[in-house]
């Protein structure tokens, strides 16, 4: 017999899960085997507790509640964001009917398949971060690791929640396969490339948290706009948590560039890595690395699929309804910039609905350029002439137009001999990676931090740097 739940007192949820019968049925069937791939693919370093973030309401007044947790007992919830009775659909061949409280029959196959998709991104990320607590640069930033993986669990509850509440047995057997697949398994991988990539050191998780969950947010945006109102009004409320994922992310980076800053000032070179720093050249060789691969996250630039999810009303665009147009798009062109056999570019005119990944990809493109100057601000405060830059959109790319194409990160299409020959000084080596594990040394004792990031400008919900983010023995 499966484990009874308390669902008031284990799973905080506003979807009425109490008085669900074949709701929790399905959960009772579904909660064991969540546990058991906790078990086996969450993180390896054992705490006694870990100041987390749950989340126990959609309220404006507060959603969150902090306080020290043992991680196994960390309370995935069930959130939807308030419903707007009034809300219509804002694009597509629907645009102006009521949005849908139920999956229309038509719309079935393929809005599990979205929901799929999403779900399969979100344990990922928790598999490829298994082993980072064992390194972590201080207690502050292994809290923030706990909380990246705990609310990627809470977000597969999320995706669960919905194939079990709306697709059947079907649902429930893809809520099953989710826990079936893992990052990288030669047998079973996950779905999209990026997360079948290893995150072995503390800078590629920043640079993951920074760049692959910043692509989370733009794909979690298409579906808030959705005409299924529980998945819209799901990723809305997911859109919350993940916001401090790219917080990670942001300030993370900012840390690494600070302290390799003040090392290169202190030591007057560029070359600090024997100064226990990590150079420049290799953090931009990391931003080219994961913003390429996700950049693939966004699929081909030219997709029928995604014309037709947006026609039917399934996927819409960043911010759809502030956009100026029809929210069809069938009149509507836009600009394609392709890569040719003979080393050149060239362009062409194709229908706006055919291009929407490409639209999407254009606003996450724009959003990254603001770290970058970040990062390059901070380098020109300490008087560093050096500037971190996004590698053109062609460059490392094993999805779309681009691909089978060799081009430099300045964009200029080359023979393979010339790509293999600066491979090297554009993406990380074996050498660099065994560089950066080098310095991936655990400090675990308050207030202290490891010796190639800077501490934090401040710390989680008011504590300071030095607070007992986790308790390990």
């Amino acid at each position: 017999m499966p484990e009874k739940i308390d669902y008031d007192a284990k799973i905080p949820n506003n979807v009425n899960l109490s008085e669900d019968r074949r709701l929790q049925r399905a959960l009772e069937g579904w909660q064991p085997k969540f546990m058991h791939w906790w078990g086996e693919m969450g993180p390896t370093l054992e705490t006694q507790g870990v100041y987390l973030r749950t989340a126990v309401s959609v309220g404006r007044e507060g959603w969150a509640h902090f306080d020290h947790v043992n991680v196994p007992d960390y309370r995935w919830g069930i959130f939807l964001a308030e419903r707007d009775p009034d809300r219509r659909i804002a694009f597509g061949e629907h645009q102006g009917e009521p949005v849908w409280q139920q999956v229309p029959g038509e719309y079935r196959a393929d809005l599990q398949r979205l929901i799929v998709i999403q779900g399969d991104t979100e344990p990922a990320s928790v598999e490829q971060q298994k082993l980072l607590g064992l390194t972590a640069p201080s207690l502050y930033d292994l809290r923030n690791l706990f909380q990246v993986n705990v609310e990627e669990g809470r977000h597969l509850w999320a995706m669960v929640y919905l194939l079990h509440a709306y697709f059947g047995r079907e649902g429930r057997d893809e809520a099953e396969g989710l826990l079936l697949r893992n990052s990288g398994s030669p047998d079973a991988p996950r779905i999209l490339g990026a997360f079948n990539e290893e995150t072995a050191d503390w800078l590629a998780f920043y640079m993951f948290t920074y760049f692959t969950d910043r692509d989370g947010k733009y794909q979690l945006g298409t579906l808030k706009e959705s005409s299924f109102d529980p998945l819209s009004r799901t990723c809305e409320f997911m859109l919350k948590e993940e916001a401090h994922h790219m917080m990670v992310g942001t300030t993370g980076v900012d840390r690494v560039v600070i302290r390799s800053a003040e090392l290169i000032r202190e030591h007057d070179t560029l070359d600090i890595g024997p100064h226990g720093g990590v150079p420049l050249d290799l953090i931009q060789k990391y931003i080219n690395f994961h913003y390429t691969v996700s950049l693939d996250l966004f699929g081909s630039e030219t997709s029928t699929n995604a014309a037709n999810y947006y026609t039917a009303g399934l996927k819409g665009r960043w911010q759809e309804t502030r956009r100026r147009d029809d929210h069809k798009l069938t009149e509507d062109a836009r600009t394609l910039e392709r890569p040719t056999g003979d080393g050149t570019w060239t362009t062409e005119e194709l229908q706006a609905i055919l291009l929407l990944n490409l639209d999407l990809r254009s606003e996450y493109v724009a959003d990254c350029q603001t770290g970058v100057k970040r990062w390059n601000k901070i380098l020109a405060d300490a008087g560093i002439d050096f500037a971190f830059r996004l590698p053109h959109p062609g460059f490392n790319r094993e999805v779309g137009i681009n691909s089978g194409h060799h081009v430099t990160p300045d964009g200029t299409i080359v023979d393979e001999a010339t790509w293999e020959a600066g491979k090297r000084k554009w993406l990380p080596t074996t050498e660099d990676l065994t560089f950066v594990r080098s310095l991936m040394h655990p400090v675990y004792e308050r207030g202290k931090i490891a010796s190639w990031v800077a501490p934090p400008r401040q710390g989680i919900n008011g504590k300071p740097f030095d607070y007992e983010y986790v308790y390990l023995t």
